[in-house]
């Protein structure tokens, strides 16, 4: 089975090269492509901005559309899929899950896909594995770590940034969004090395990890 593995940002794309060889066996292959943010699903399921832009949602009619299109022109020994992972940020998540499928379902033919959404943002997946982000930042504020439950929607990456950060999330935004997204790369890139599958306690990563599974029985 191969995957092409679509992610909303750079960070989110760091986290997965070190992840996603923990869950495949070697027998599988993959691609990782990350955008330049999540956008907006476009209305009427038309995209409308140029495709350099490389934003996600707003491309993603099109880019399921083509991958239908060329999945369906790989031999029968060959199975490839799609996996998209967004952010589930503010949105409801039983909504924005049935607007994502409807872009899938109208693509004719349909590629192999499944939606993992984030609850509620990707440094959820960095968070859910405690120790790890403990064994890359020894200086961790307990305190903040002790008062996250996984998953909750509670401005993720800031939790994260209160524990880690010297200053915590204030200082941080205080430098502007590019510093931000700066550090969430950098928290990736500490942090995902050691993460262990099995005792993430994210249950959108488990979804994730049951996901790429299941794909792989599917094809």
């Amino acid at each position: 089975m191969h995957y092409e593995i679509l992610v909303e940002d750079q960070s989110g794309k760091r986290v997965l090269e070190e992840v996603v060889p923990k869950i495949l066996p070697v027998n599988c292959t993959f691609s990782i492509f990350h955008y330049k943010g999540i956008g907006h699903i476009p209305k009427g399921l038309q995209p409308r901005l140029d495709p350099s832009k490389r934003v996600l949602l707003n491309q993603l009619p099109r880019i399921l559309a083509g991958y239908g299109k060329k999945f369906a022109s790989y031999p029968d020994n060959y199975r490839a899929c799609v996996v998209v992972i967004c952010d589930l940020d503010n949105r409801n998540f039983k909504d924005f899950l049935a607007e994502l499928s409807q872009i899938l379902f109208q693509c004719n033919p349909r590629p192999m896909g499944r939606f993992c959404l984030c609850i509620e943002e990707g440094e959820a997946w960095l968070l859910g594995h405690r120790e790890a982000v403990e064994a890359a930042y020894p200086d961790a504020k307990q305190f903040v770590l002790d008062t996250y439950v996984p998953d909750s929607i509670c401005g993720t990456w800031e939790v994260l940034a209160d524990a880690v950060y010297q200053g915590g999330s204030t200082a941080l935004l205080a430098k502007g969004k590019p510093e931000v997204g700066r550090m969430k790369s950098i928290w990736a890139v500490d942090i995902a090395p050691l993460l262990d599958v099995e005792e993430n306690k994210s249950p959108s990563f488990q979804y994730f990890a049951r996901s790429l599974q299941e794909l792989k029985n599917e094809g």
